[in-house]
């Protein structure tokens, strides 16, 4: 193999000081052929090498996938390769989801695959056409010497990139070796009708495929199991022959006699490799500038490394184009593609941890399996999928329906939902907002107003605010309370009205607030003690919530008592005012989440270490208002699942060890929060954002479950529903801008099953004929898009 070396003694052009005459690109594959053709088309003159070390016909993969959206940008920036390359391509609309002896397909998505050889062969001839030089078998070997003898060096040399490796101080990349085995193989088996996921169970635990045409004789077939599986099956000590005969034996069934084929000379070993995410923090230094897998990976289940690769080229091009000045360049070449990056990205990772997560959902029934699957990434949404495959969706919808005890085709949000003898009439629950209006724990007027009002907009459940157990128990002064008469009959006052002009069912939230008690009111300075008229807390431990606030006492047993006793008590009095159904606030770093989460619980008795002595005061408090609330009315617990201090507090996986907990010991549905237990948190937001825990406390415990957290949409209801992520979905903040969330949403998607208030029916019917109109032009111009 050659070695590159240059001689050239011209000092290289410097940010803003001249022209740029000469590039050299490290990496022949997609990225850099493709920055070679565009950055040619805008300077013909410059003089651009190629150099690769592997051979022109030299490929490590099979099929390339690109979206229709990206052929139209190739087109626009290089019509004569884009042509070329559309000519190749194997098209498809459907996904076949395999599972045993079912296989549902769905239609409307709109795939395009090319052999990666083919693309390469015809990104080669089009940069020979343009003049580009290009060195195979050569290795770039002094990246550093390459830029001081190049006015631009561009790193397109893969995930392993040794230009980054010798920069990576800069760069500083963030490397994450994915959990799964994957192996990348080939096959003659036709699989031209559609982009097919196959499962199959075997001995050794689940193995599966993602196998999609890519040109008339030849598919990708790509195989892909847990790391416990490959060790299993002892893929390890394999050769590459050995290990693709194993997975013909795995997938015979679907390989109609068709061999597995690989790549001989590139397979090394079995040919299992690991995933790595590649992210970095800085793309460019000096005059070199990383493209493609060299800045960022995307998983291979969406089939995006290629389509940024070839859009990121373009764009370097452009700002190449727009500046002599390579800092303005590259820095605006970065921002521009970052977030592009990052966005899809973020949906590889969704798509990767669904594929390493999979033995929660293999328990799913085929349909939501198939739909779980579909909308793994989040970029695929509930109504997104009814402009590909209207008739599908229905059936899918049809089936939730039926599932939930209804015969109609309706939206999953619009699905009954049984909890004991409680029967809701949708899946939309208002969840619990402070007001901080109570007088001396007194709903006022204003809490009449507010609940009434979301009672009428159509949810299924109303929660109220952590109603606390007593005086002491309060967050503020203004927090309401179940722990006098006035109380129970101010919310008798209220649960009447909503049972009389409603068909919500309303809940009563009951909590202490142990350590963050004694606080200045919301819309003030939140979780701050009072300037004046602080009352003492207790806590399972003397931890306090911040340096501002005062220490708590820690708990003996003879407190302990007092406080089960005040939860009792405040159960009997919402049972006598008349509501739906109680949870008991364990979240949120307040009394009963001060002793789940060993950053507050240093206790060294029965009730603190180990997460069953951390969790046996809460479960006490449990069981003693099981005993005394009626049998067919269901209790939920909220629960942090996440302390987002990393191990230090509750985990994810620890989450589901205190679910499974409250599901044994009788709680009919976890409502499932995260943080807010300690000022050191460092949470990951985004929409949906809590919604992963739900999912994992539902799937792997079989516990019924309730979402929160950044949901806001009608799409992100029904996606989580109908994917089994939750079986019921809380809405806060959407809620206080808009009471008839529940009514309008019903109205967007053409609903008219969900019932009005009789005195509204004039105004549902305009909403309903504007709602109509609005959605078609949406719908018209979404598909166009």
């Amino acid at each position: 193999m050659k070695s590159i070396s240059t001689r050239r003694t011209l000092p290289a052009v410097q940010s803003g000081t001249g022209q740029i005459e000469r590039i050299a690109i490290s990496g022949g594959g997609p990225a850099g052929l493709y920055a070679a053709i565009s950055l040619k088309l805008r300077r013909p003159d410059c003089d651009i090498t190629v150099i690769e070390r592997n051979r022109p016909d030299d490929t490590f993969g099979w099929g390339v996938v690109l979206s229709e959206e990206t052929l139209e940008n190739l087109a626009a920036n290089d019509p004569p390769s884009a042509d070329a390359i559309r000519a190749d391509f194997a098209y498809w609309d459907d996904i076949a989801v395999v599972r045993g002896e079912d296989r549902i397909v769905s239609t409307g998505h709109g795939f395009c695959g090319i052999g990666r050889q083919r693309l390469l062969t015809l990104l080669q001839k089009r940069a020979r056409e343009l003049g580009v030089t290009m060195r195979f078998e050569t290795e770039v070997g002094d990246i550093a010497s390459l830029m001081r003898d190049h006015d631009v060096v561009i790193a397109a040399d893969g995930v392993n990139s040794a230009a980054r490796a010798a920069f990576a101080s800069t760069f500083e990349p963030e490397i994450d070796v994915r959990a799964n085995k994957f192996v990348w193989l080939g096959t003659h088996q036709k699989f031209d009708d559609a982009f097919t996921f196959i499962f199959e169970e075997t001995e050794h635990g689940w193995v599966w495929a993602h196998a999609y045409q890519f040109d008339a004789d030849t598919a990708t077939f790509i195989v892909e199991c847990s790391e416990e599986t490959w060790e299993k099956f002892g893929f390890g000590a394999m050769d590459a022959a050995e290990s693709v005969a194993t997975c013909e034996r795995i997938f015979a069934d679907h390989l109609a006699g068709h061999a597995l084929i690989f790549n001989a000379r590139h397979l090394r070993g079995s040919g299992w490799i690991n995933f790595p995410r590649v992210l970095c923090k800085k793309w460019h230094h000096e005059n070199l500038v990383l493209l493609g897998d060299a800045a960022a990976t995307a998983h291979f289940s969406i089939g995006s490394g290629t389509k940024l690769a070839m859009e990121s080229a373009i764009a370097l091009a452009d700002k190449l184009q727009a500046h002599d000045d390579l800092a303005a360049a590259f820095a605006e070449y970065e921002e521009e593609r970052r977030v592009e990056v990052l966005k899809l990205q973020s949906a590889a990772r969704n798509s990767c941890e669904w594929f390493e997560d999979i033995d929660r959902y293999l328990k799913l029934e085929p349909m939501q399996f198939a739909y779980s699957l579909l909308t793994r990434s989040q970029r695929i949404s509930h109504e997104n999928l009814r402009l590909r495959d209207a008739a599908w969706l229905g059936e899918a919808e049809g089936w939730f329906q039926s599932r939930a005890g209804a015969n109609d085709a309706r939206a999953p949000m619009f699905a009954p939902f049984q909890l004991r003898g409680m029967r809701l009439a949708n899946r939309v629950v208002v969840s619990p907002m402070a007001q901080y209006k109570a007088v001396d724990g007194c709903p006022t007027d204003w809490h009449f107003a507010h609940y009434a009002e979301r009672a009428k907009g159509g949810a299924g459940l109303v929660y109220t605010e952590m109603t606390c157990v007593s005086p002491e128990g309060r967050i503020t002064p203004g927090c309401p309370g179940l722990y006098a008469p006035e109380h129970e009959a101010a919310w008798k006052r209220l649960t009447d009205f909503v049972h009389r002009e409603t068909g919500a069912k309303i809940c009563a939230q009951l909590g202490h607030s142990g350590p963050k008690g004694s606080t200045q009111l919301g819309w003030e300075e939140m979780d701050a003690p009072l300037t004046d008229g602080n009352w003492p807390l207790i806590a399972a431990s003397a931890v306090t919530w911040s340096d501002r606030n005062q220490v708590p006492k820690a708990m003996d047993r003879a407190v302990m008592d007092r406080v089960r006793d005040e939860f009792v008590a405040a159960a009997e009095m919402a049972e006598r005012a008349g509501f739906d159904m109680i949870e008991l606030h364990m979240a949120h770093g307040y009394l009963l989440s001060s002793f789940i989460t060993p950053l507050t619980n240093r206790r060294d008795d029965d009730y603190g270490g180990s997460l069953e002595n951390r969790m046996r005061f809460p479960l006490e408090i449990f069981h003693s208002v099981r005993a005394v609330w009626p049998e067919d009315k269901p209790i939920s617990v909220r629960i942090s699942a996440n302390d987002w201090v990393g191990e230090d507090g509750v985990t994810p996986e620890e989450a589901v060890r205190i679910a499974g907990m409250l599901n044994e010991a009788g709680v009919d549905i976890c409502d499932v929060s995260a943080g807010q237990t300690s000022t050191r948190a460092n949470p990951v937001y985004g929409r949906m954002f809590q919604t992963p825990f739900s999912d994992r406390i539902r799937n792997e415990t079989g516990m019924a479950t309730m979402a929160v957290g950044n949901i806001y949409e009608p799409d992100h209801v029904n996606s989580i529903l109908l994917a089994g992520r939750a079986d019921l979905v809380c809405l806060a903040r959407p809620h206080l801008s808009d009471p008839y969330w529940t009514l309008h949403a019903a109205a967007e998607l053409g609903d008219t099953g969900v019932a009005w208030p009789d005195p509204y029916l004039a105004g549902r019917d305009q909403l309903y004929r504007l709602a109509e109109k609005e959605r078609l032009a949406a719908e018209a111009e979404e598909f166009k898009a």
